[in-house]
């Protein structure tokens, strides 16, 4: 088992993950039923925006409950995300985010999503082996612990 890594290489680690993975996982609810699916993300100015038609139940179930997890990796190099969530309409979404999906996903999602799944992070933790577990948390309450 390696060392486990100090804040400031955690940090870089994950926001670097942010910037270039291209598929999470996003886990809502909706009357006590879970719902789990992957799906392709962009990260633009501290948020997680994920496209999204109408009638998919994640956008149902986050409508009904902002309340969101996200997941990124795997098990042994795992971040997770809580937050909170809003659908964008289309025409709300920030030019630039449709720039970044179009660079990073490869096409432009106003072409088949009619909004965006918006979500503002609250918490975020991250680890790769159990002696990285006492400093998992990267964010709380909406503020990376290095600001």
């Amino acid at each position: 088992m390696a060392d486990p890594r100090p804040l400031a290489q955690r940090l870089a680690d994950t926001r670097a993950r942010l910037e270039s993975d291209i598929d999470l996982w996003i886990a809502s609810a909706h009357d006590d039923q879970p719902w789990l699916v992957p799906i392709s993300f962009v990260w633009w100015d501290d948020e997680i925006w994920i496209a999204s038609m109408g009638g998919a139940r994640t956008q149902r179930n986050l409508s009904a409950s902002p309340v969101v997890r996200l997941a990124l990796g795997e098990l042994r190099d795992v971040v997770i995300i809580d937050g909170r969530a809003e659908v964008e309409p289309m025409g709300r979404t920030p030019q630039a985010v449709l720039e970044r999906y179009v660079e990073k996903q490869g096409g432009d999602p106003s072409a088949w999503a009619d909004s965006l799944i918006r979500v503002r992070p609250t918490k975020i933790q991250a680890w790769r082996e159990s002696n990285e577990l006492d400093g998992r948390h990267l964010m709380r309450e909406g503020r990376w612990l290095d600001e």
